[in-house]
């Protein structure tokens, strides 16, 4: 059976992205970001087909493609463009879909729509992707918080970095969520690389129903 996911992070710049690309290659998926912000540059699209080793085909196109590299409500406005929820519906596909949002779960699509708000229109299960850096378990407990208050889902989190156990255990302990597992920094970033480090540190049977 076909499952789909959508991929948060606790703050922009994370890995998330890459995180992607690894679990739409090991799952054989479709990758769909709804809006990007930010055209100058590798598009996360573009990042996703060149880190997972995908056919473009595999990549479904953005809904909105903005110029400015910045929250979308403020990239939109600078376009002169209006998103909306229903603007976002979930596209239809054959086989698993991940979908990969803006930066946090709190950006705000437009002046009252946040990302955690589309999150829980569409009912999916979200997967937060969270660096093990220092001012981690604030960052990943007050986004478990934001996410679950609204009724969205927790499939479980994946850690980004090196290991730190005593952070990522108590933001699963605290937060009760479940530990996916964790990629470590790979300084040759490939198809390949992520490949392997995702087999090594993943269970794939985490991501099916």
């Amino acid at each position: 059976m076909n499952q789909n996911f959508v991929i948060t992070g606790t703050d922009t710049d994370i890995g998330k992205t890459v995180f992607a690309a690894a679990l739409t290659a090991a799952l054989n998926a479709y990758y769909w970001k709804p809006v990007q912000a930010g055209l100058d540059g590798e598009t996360d699209s573009q990042a996703v087909v060149r880190l997972g080793g995908l056919g473009p085909d595999r990549i479904l196109p953005e809904k909105f493609r903005l110029n400015t590299p910045a929250s979308p409500h403020f990239a939109a406005a600078k376009d002169g463009v209006t998103i909306a929820a229903h603007d976002l519906a979930i596209p239809k596909v054959d086989r698993s879909l991940i979908i990969e949002g803006a930066g946090g779960a709190l950006v705000p699509i437009n002046k009252t729509l946040l990302f955690a708000d589309l999150f829980a229109s569409w009912g999916l299960p979200v997967i937060i992707v969270a660096s093990t850096k220092l001012g981690t378990i604030n960052h990943s407990l007050l986004t478990i918080e934001a996410l679950r208050s609204r009724g969205v889902p927790i499939h479980g989190i994946a850690f980004i970095g090196e290991e730190i156990a005593d952070s990522q255990d108590t933001i699963c302990k605290v937060g009760r969520v479940k530990q996916l597992g964790r990629l470590p920094i790979i300084e040759d970033l490939s198809a390949h690389f992520l490949r392997s480090a995702f087999d090594a540190h993943f269970n794939v049977s985490d991501f099916s129903q």
